[in-house]
């Protein structure tokens, strides 16, 4: 962002040294540093915020644009009248099971294949 050389950090570090002096650089640096970390957070808030806005205008372009698109092609395909009453009275009730269908609770019905439910096989 700023692009800065190994020899101006020396040099403002010199400096830094000189003005503030060796015993409270350590204080004035944490104290440089929260400032950055707070600016930074300023930062991402703002631009999380513009984010959001930018999204917000293109969803509604957006919406916009299917809403013109629909009425569109509403326009070019009206709607057909609904049908399904009449597919259903073609339709008739079956009375009678199908002939292949046994019914479960038939003694006659001996299937072997099967064991018993809880006898596991060795």
């Amino acid at each position: 962002m700023f692009d800065l050389s190994i020899s101006e950090i020396a040099i403002i570090a010199i400096i830094a040294v000189v003005v503030i002096g060796p015993k409270e650089l350590p204080r004035a640096l944490a104290t440089a540093g929260k400032w950055m970390a707070k600016g930074r957070g300023i930062m991402a808030n703002f631009r999380a915020g513009l984010d959001a806005m930018v999204r917000e205008a293109e969803l509604q372009e957006m919406e916009k644009k299917w809403a013109t698109e629909n009425e569109r092609i509403m326009r070019e395909h009206p709607a057909l009248p609904d049908d399904s009453g009449a597919s259903e009275a073609k339709m008739e009730p079956l009375d009678t099971p199908p002939a292949d269908a046994s019914d479960p609770s038939d003694p006659s019905d001996n299937r072997t294949d099967f064991p018993p439910a809880g006898d596991p096989k060795p």
